[in-house]
């Protein structure tokens, strides 16, 4: 592996370590070119490769650099694409030998907590894939889990519901407040704190702010 960990801050060291006590690998890159190399090293030719939908890798351009690879890339953002096509690709995911994602939170424990909404996103993080690759900017690392949970529900969502047009309290009060708005998608909370298969999940964190 090229990329070994020196010289880290001290906040994402810790974070990096627990996630290794935690039987998931944690790496950490300074810059954007750094990342898409470690993508290349840990993603080979022929894959298939699957994804969630993630403000972090768009900004990155991981979405655009692995259109371009010798990949089958379950690509969900494309135009054409029917309701019927989307369920489809989702469940194409979980065969997927590769799943690439962001998180709304990372404990210093080295835990991953997300919400969403229909578990299209946290489905095969949990179950599925041979390899699970989280990439989040320093921003989403948290003291605990109730500051995981608040910044995701404070933060992350109402600025989510806002990207996508929701007509959630949130989306135009900015903050939670925990309704049942039938447009709601604080629907499964997802906690994961460690894995049976060493490594299957790799969380990169990036040394930016990024996302929500």
């Amino acid at each position: 592996m090229l990329f070994d960990n020196r010289n880290i801050p001290e906040q994402v060291g810790e974070v990096i370590e627990n996630l290794n006590k935690n039987k998931m690998a944690g790496y950490y890159v300074d810059q954007q070119g750094l990342l898409i190399s470690l993508l290349d090293e840990l993603i080979k030719d022929g894959e298939t490769v699957g994804c969630g939908d993630s403000v972090t890798l768009d900004q990155l351009g991981v979405f655009d650099h692995l259109r371009t690879r010798n990949i089958q890339f379950l690509d969900k953002f494309q135009p054409t694409l029917t309701g019927k096509d989307k369920r489809e690709l989702y469940l194409q995911n979980f065969r997927a030998d590769t799943f690439v994602t962001g998180v709304n939170a990372i404990t210093k424990k080295g835990e991953l907590f997300n919400i969403d909404g229909n578990g299209s996103r946290v489905a095969p993080m949990l179950y599925g894939p041979g390899q699970v690759i989280v990439v989040a900017g320093v921003n989403k690392i948290t003291d605990n889990l109730d500051e995981a949970i608040k910044r995701t529900r404070q933060i992350a969502a109402p600025l989510d519901a806002k990207r996508l047009g929701k007509s959630t309290p949130c989306a135009a009060l900015g903050r939670c407040i925990d309704c049942n708005h039938k447009e709601r998608f604080c629907n499964d909370f997802v906690l994961i704190t460690g894995q049976f298969i060493k490594d299957r999940i790799k969380v990169i964190i990036v040394e930016q702010s990024l996302g929500y």
